[in-house]
């Protein structure tokens, strides 16, 4: 063995020595192999913001093995990703195994021969401003975890979490929901005319009287509307002015892990969680280009392998004359990496043959959205047709698709909405007048991906960050998803409150988004970590202190208006580190306790039921009824595990379906 390869995990590994000849031995660090150490801060507040970093246990084996090796070795290629973490890790390798010359740090961001050759051909050393940015970013929301949960659970209850963007994100979900629940509506009225011509009939709204635009709460009643349509009874309905053009709507930029994480959600339904690790999967696989990038940029190779196919395989009419070039907008972006592509665009998701159905949606989706963003952009004939009655005038809008374009491969719902042949001074007949009552609506909840774009453009969080902070924030019961939307929990109102109240600083959006510049400045070599650390850690201990004494014990066991079968006391809606549960007031003399089913999971249980009704299980005959899982409730088997018949939980008024 001349020359050994290090990367973080076993499938990239075996991936990567099917490239590389003899002489070349590939081994796995199956990830970081040190970290700040678990139950202690682990980082030295008077030694300059010194971190202690230890060995896992799993790890100790994985670093023997690979001083061996490298003793072994002329040369060793550390071949972890290219980000900071993957940096930051190529560094711990060479501290954890204690290596001494003949280091060689090698980046690529696409696992292809090609990309691994020319990594080999031109190695460099281990960039230690990249290592300070992540060691900055691990030692201050260690400071931040280890300062702000402890102090959670003194004053609300333990196995609490806080964290720089974790709170962050949960204050979005919980400011988001307040302002629905304290939304007012407001109503309004539409007001639209039916009308024919040439035996065709189509939709005309009013949008203006006497010459001036009727906007939207403009009609606030329906004795306005009926006003309205009392007066247009008799009116003649002649087309004012017609107004034709083809409009064209470019392509998508090729996909970021923000936007993959957004898309992926609303197309394939995927958790950003589930995305991430898919594509870590199609990564390693060497199917796809590097996937935690904020860069929109693709390589010339890329684009030039992609038009080939485009012109290949749909005409010359789909590529336009010059390859599309798209940067990114978002500030601090890393433009010398690539978007996340298909390593090869000429492969097809047909021609790849994945067997894993996750895996072949998540390689269609980024394929797709990379060869549509080197085509034509898609031409739509549009008509705006004015239509007066009397003093007020009406407006029909007509689309239709005249040429696909990009649309061809990564279609989306488009409205077409086709009118009959209309000139100025036509005549048209007229069949009816509606008039529609509506009401503003409050802004919709966050979803995974809106969220996601949310903090993205706050500039909170990095590629690598929104993943993990959207499980986090589930896991720590502060939100939880109900049909497919982020609903803060009791406990998340509370301790957002007392972050805001007490933390303003910490849960702000604007200083959070100021942080990840200041990782930015380390990475660019224009900032000393153990400096930025230590000027928010100064006035946060401080404040820790001082909040020590101010924050009064939050009580959060609500009455139920039940009284205790044993003792009579009241009964209480508590809260332990496992969940809510109902217990008596009389604790710890009286120990009744039981289970605390939500408002939400009790209307599911009482739609669940309704849908059981007097019906067996179709399977064995069994009783159904309803149970709770993992994922949430659902109607099952009385007779699991022998029969394991089950049936989602559906919506009024439509069906469950069986698995």
């Amino acid at each position: 063995m001349e020359s050994l390869v290090v990367v973080e995990s076993p499938a990239k590994a075996q991936t990567i020595k099917k490239y590389l000849g003899k002489g070349f031995e590939v081994m796995a660090s199956y990830g970081h192999v040190r970290d700040l150490p678990k139950g202690e801060l682990g980082v030295d507040i008077k030694d300059d913001y010194k971190p202690k970093y230890v060995v896992p246990v799993k790890s100790k084996k994985t670093l023997t093995a690979i001083k061996r090796a490298a003793g072994e070795a002329k040369v060793v290629y550390l071949a972890t990703d290219l980000d900071r973490e993957g940096e930051a890790i190529a560094w711990h390798i060479v501290e954890g195994a204690k290596l001494k010359g003949g280091i060689k740090r090698i980046v690529f961001s696409e696992i292809t021969k090609e990309a691994i050759d020319d990594a080999i051909k031109n190695p460099r050393d281990i960039d230690y401003h990249l290592v300070d940015a992540q060691q900055a970013r691990r030692v201050l929301d260690r400071l931040v975890g280890y300062g702000l949960s402890p102090l959670l659970w003194k004053k609300v209850y333990k196995g609490l979490s806080a964290g720089r963007v974790q709170s962050v994100a949960v204050r979005m979900v919980v400011e988001r929901e307040r302002e629905i629940k304290n939304f007012k509506p407001e109503e309004y009225w539409a007001i639209c005319a039916i009308l024919e011509k040439d035996k065709k009939e189509f939709e005309a709204n009013l949008v203006a009287k006497d010459n001036k635009r009727i906007d939207k709460l403009d009609i606030k009643s329906e004795k306005d509307a009926q006003s309205i349509v009392n007066n247009l009874k008799s009116a003649d309905y002649v087309v004012d002015n017609v107004e034709e053009k083809t409009s064209q709507r470019n392509p998508y930029a090729p996909y970021t892990t923000s936007t993959l994480q957004q898309d992926a959600s609303i197309r394939l339904n995927f958790s950003p969680k589930q995305t991430m690790r898919l594509a870590q999967m199609l990564y390693e696989d060497g199917r796809i280009t590097y996937m935690r990038t904020d860069s929109t940029n693709l390589s010339s190779s890329a684009v030039k392998e992609a038009r080939e196919h485009i012109r290949a395989s749909f005409g010359g009419d789909y590529l336009p004359p010059e390859p599309k070039i798209y940067k990114t907008k978002l500030k601090g972006a890393q433009e010398a990496h690539e978007a996340i592509r298909p390593t090869h665009p000429k492969n097809s998701p047909e021609e790849m043959n994945i067997s894993d159905s996750k895996l072949a949606k998540l390689y269609d989706l980024i394929w797709r959205r990379m060869m549509a963003s080197q085509m034509s952009a898609a031409l739509f004939d549009e008509a705006k047709v004015s239509i007066r009655a009397k003093q007020y005038l009406f407006q029909a809008n007509g689309r239709k698709i005249k040429f696909e374009g990009w649309l061809k491969i990564y279609p989306e719902r488009i409205t077409q909405t086709q009118l009959p042949q209309l000139a100025k001074g036509d005549k048209c007949l007229f069949k009816d007048l509606k008039k529609q009552q509506h009401f503003t609506q409050p802004p919709s909840r966050f979803n995974e991906a809106s969220l996601i774009k949310a903090l993205e453009e706050y500039g909170i969080g990095r590629p690598s960050t929104y993943a993990p902070t959207i499980s986090t924030i589930q896991e720590r019961g502060y939100v939880k998803k109900e049909d497919r939307k982020l609903v803060p929990e009791e406990i998340g109102f509370v301790v957002n409150d007392l972050l805001v109240e007490h933390f303003s600083e910490i849960v702000d959006y604007n200083f959070t988004a100021q942080i990840e510049n200041e990782f930015d400045k380390i990475a660019d070599g224009n900032l000393d970590w153990h400096e930025m650390v230590g000027e928010f850690y100064r006035p946060f201990s401080k404040k820790l202190l001082q909040k020590e004494n101010d924050i009064e014990k939050q009580d959060l066991n609500r009455e139920t208006g039940e009284k205790c079968p044993e003792c009579s006391k009241p009964l209480l809606i508590k809260r332990s580190r496992y969940g809510q549960f109902i217990g008596c007031s009389g604790f710890p003399i009286c120990k009744f306790m039981k289970k605390y089913i939500s408002e939400s999971d009790q209307k599911k249980i009482d739609e669940a039921n309704a849908q059981i009704g007097k019906r067996n299980c179709p399977r064995c005959g069994g009783k159904l009824s309803v149970r709770k899982g993992r994922y949430g409730m659902f109607i099952g088997c009385s007779n699991y595990p022998k029969c394991k018949y089950l049936e989602r939980i559906k919506k009024e008024n439509s069906k469950a379906e069986s698995d």
